[in-house]
């Protein structure tokens, strides 16, 4: 590999890495505006912090038992995926029913606070004063209702916010606009038109202050249900982890537990509603058998005391208990008959929640009493469901069809069983007729006797079957225990969820610290222009000869003006540094350009011909840049005469020319009047003789060349000098034009190139001193002074 090759390498490599060197010493000249933005920042932290209201986590375990149902094979399979029932059920436990049954138990309508140092603070329970709402009356929400007494007969009550909301009677909202301050007594019912309230002092203090604010019912549930966090404690389990983010822990404590428990209390309901209508039934069947009972209990007895008889004979006595026990079966059979007959009435309304399982009633079909069950479970899950979703919603929809399936199933099994009880019920007839051309026979007096005992003695085993039935029932309905349970009742966390101090300020802590170091990496990053020397130095494919200083004067010839200062010692260091690109005492043409105006190529141009004539050294400068002539005003010269007027043969001596300044061996050549033709000007012949006739007479000659980068003849006049010097200006050159120059070297092989970094900013470079690699050491001739130092990002 060729040693330009290792060079380029080395150039391209150097090019893709950040140069923190650079950046460093950035970082810590703004070290005020780090200290100050971290001042900032952690003010800021510490306000936030202080002003938002704290917020704590409570949370409680609650145990869901998943369905493990016996008819299961009647139920649709595509239903009972895995998971979808425990689902259901945190569906159901965040819902707005649950939360509104919940805050039915709970006194969370009106919230006290106390004032802290920022903000308010909510107490919960011991609170000094207790307000009770009428809600039939209208009321003011959500804004806070100062309490302020010194007795403790009276209390005034203010109204601090602009503006609160009404809620009237019919659940209407209204706007109230401000509300004057007054004054009533406690105890005593509070009656306007904006509230109806009573505020009691529980504390009995002879003065206090309060605060509190009501919610209605809509405002809870909403806060409340969409609060809730259910999850579950551990993946395949069915164990439940509720919690919610309280202002206070008491609170958010009662809430949680007193949820898990209406959600009990719910399932019970559900459970024991199946008892309740079994109850009801035998109730609404009873009623008129107990009023039979007794009807001929009392036939009964008359019967007997006037017509003195009280036993039957053995075969009457025989002919009785046959009838008795036929007629009780017959009894037994026409109460199935008529519930069979409701039970089918139930279904065909699609009435489910008013059927009455058959089991209840003794009757003791495992298959029917099975799909009966099934029924009331599928009833009971829909409606938990519509308590969260819609009719439109595919789980209801396909919880309808399993409605509709079961419902068709237990009518086609009921016409059997009807069939069937049918004739039992004809056979018993038949037979009780077979017994009654018996009864016949028998004395008058007996057989109505025997007519009045069986109507007493049937009438009687209804009863007492009903009555063991709604036992039966009503035992069932007290044994009735929720399948779910509470495994760990609410606690409330002591750490605060928020705010949480120490991670506001360390937050705090890095935005201050690296948002000032962030914007300085951010400008530094979309820099265009070239700021350090080093950096000029490093990219630059030729040699930077000086480095001068900006010049702070309106005086552009610093050289005369003020010779002792840094920037002409930055002009002589320029001198000195040129003795090696050219033999000892040899005749000196050069060229001063830059790739745009503005650079100040001819600033210094001017101050370094002037420490040229300053050496003895014969020396012209000229002006070559005839679109923008500016040389002869520094000088108090004329531009009437000049380059432009030789170079287009209005003058053919070129001695006339020259124009000479006040300063000793140093004339000029000023651009002179603006030509149509430039470009064409400097390609004559007559361009080239003047500069070979001046070789003979100056020293050193200078020429001030227009930019290349804007125009064209200044490439031509390369030919001309011995070398080129190339003016860049701190923050001013864009770093693209560091990649002209180089290819002015690479691409069209120009030689003799070299650059000066014009018009640095010692308070802006990272690298402190700087000058002085260079011999000029600025601050140390007198007239210099030393500037404060500036703090600027």
């Amino acid at each position: 590999m060729s040693i330009d090759q290792e060079e380029n390498d080395f150039l391209q490599e150097e090019e893709s890495t950040f140069d923190l060197k650079s950046i460093l010493p950035k970082i810590l000249r703004i070290w005020p505006w780090i200290l100050g933005s971290l001042v900032v920042c952690l003010t800021i932290a510490y306000y936030i912090t202080q002003t938002t209201p704290p917020s704590y986590r409570v949370s409680s375990k609650f145990f869901i038992k998943e369905n493990d149902k016996g008819f299961s094979f009647f139920e649709n399979p595509a239903l009972q995926e895995q998971g979808m029932g425990l689902t259901n059920e945190m569906i159901i436990l965040k819902s707005r029913p649950i939360a509104e049954a919940t805050l039915d138990k709970l006194e969370f309508h009106v919230e006290y606070f106390k004032k802290g140092t920022f903000i308010l603070e909510e107490i919960y329970k011991q609170t000094p004063i207790v307000v009770e709402l009428d809600w039939k009356a209208p009321q003011l929400l959500h804004g806070e209702i100062n309490v302020d007494w010194s007795s403790a007969e009276e209390f005034t009550l203010k109204f601090p916010n602009e503006s609160y909301t009404q809620l009237l009677p019919d659940g209407s909202y209204q706007r109230v606009e401000k509300i004057e301050p007054k004054k009533f007594k406690f105890g005593e019912w509070i009656e306007t038109p904006q509230f109806k309230i009573r505020v009691n002092n529980t504390s009995g203090t002879e003065s206090g202050n309060s605060i509190f604010i009501v919610r209605d019912k809509k405002y809870l549930i909403d806060v409340y249900s969409l609060g809730l966090i259910v999850e579950l404690s551990q993946k395949n389990s069915s164990i439940l982890d509720l919690s919610l983010l309280v202002r206070s822990r008491a609170k958010g404590e009662a809430y949680l537990n007193a949820l898990m428990e209406t959600y009990l209390e719910l399932e019970l309901q559900e459970k024991n509603e199946i008892a309740n209508r079994t109850i009801d039934f035998i109730d609404s069947q009873v009623a008129g058998v107990a009023d039979s009972l007794s009807s001929f209990e009392d036939q009964l007895q008359n019967y007997r005391s006037s017509n003195q008889i009280f036993n039957l004979s053995s075969e009457s006595s025989a002919v009785f208990g046959q009838l008795t026990e036929i007629e009780s079966k017959l009894a037994e059979a026409n109460l199935k008959r008529q519930y069979y007959q409701s039970l089918k009435d139930y279904l065909v309304r699609e009435n489910y929640n008013e059927i009455v399982v058959p089991s209840g009633l003794g009757i003791d079909d495992p298959y029917l009493n099975g799909l009966i069950e099934n029924l009331l479970s599928v009833q009971v899950d829909r409606s938990r469901l519509l308590a969260t979703q819609t009719e439109d919603s595919p789980i209801v929809k396909a919880t309808n069809q399993r409605l509709s399936d079961l419902s068709a199933s237990i009518r086609e099994i009921l016409d059997n069983v009807e069939r069937n009880n049918q004739m039992t019920i004809n056979d018993l007839e038949s037979r009780k007729k077979e017994i009654e051309s018996s009864f016949r026979s028998l004395p008058v007096a007996e057989q109505n006797l025997i007519k009045i005992q069986r109507q007493t003695t049937l009438t009687e085993n209804i009863y007492n079957f009903l009555s063991e039935k709604r036992a039966e029932s009503a035992i069932s309905k007290a044994s009735n225990t929720p399948a779910n349970k509470i495994i760990e009742y609410a606690r409330a966390g002591l750490l605060q969820i928020t705010p949480k101090p120490f991670r506001n300020y360390l937050m705090a802590g890095f935005l201050g610290l690296f948002l000032p170091i962030l914007i300085v990496l951010g400008k530094e990053f979309f820099r265009t222009k070239i700021e350090e020397p080093k950096y000029l130095e490093r990219k630059l494919k030729i040699p930077v000869l000086a480095t001068i200083l900006f010049n702070k004067s309106k005086e552009n010839l610093v050289v005369f003006g003020r010779g002792k200062s840094g920037i002409a010692e930055g002009f002589r260091s320029l001198r000195s540094n040129i003795k090696f690109l050219v033999p000892k005492e040899k005749q000196l043409t050069f060229m001063i350009t830059s790739t745009i105006s503005g650079e100040g190529k001819t600033f210094c141009a001017m101050n370094l011909a002037s420490v040229y004539s300053l050496t003895g050294k014969k020396t012209v400068l000229i002006g070559c840049d005839m679109r923008k002539p500016k040389i002869y005003d520094d000088f108090g010269l004329k531009n009437d005469i000049g380059l432009s007027t030789f170079l287009s043969g209005q003058e053919e001596e070129w001695t006339k020319i020259i124009k000479q300044t006040q300063y000793e061996n140093l004339d000029l050549i000023v651009s002179g009047p603006i030509p149509p033709n430039p470009s064409e000007l400097l390609f004559s012949i007559n361009f080239e003789k003047l500069i070979n006739e001046l070789k003979s007479t100056y020293d050193v000659i200078i020429l001030d060349t227009p930019p290349v980068g804007l125009v064209s003849e200044t490439l031509d006049l390369l030919t001309l000098v011995d070398f080129t010097l190339f003016v860049f200006r701190q923050n001013y050159s864009e770093k693209s034009f560091i990649d002209a120059v180089n290819g002015l070297k690479e691409q069209k092989g120009v030689k003799n190139i070299y650059a000066v970094f014009n018009g640095l900013d010692a308070s802006k470079v990272s690298y402190g001193g700087y000058g002085y690699s260079y011999g000029y050491g600025y601050g140390y001739y007198d007239t210099d002074k030393k500037n404060k130092r500036r703090f600027s990002i």
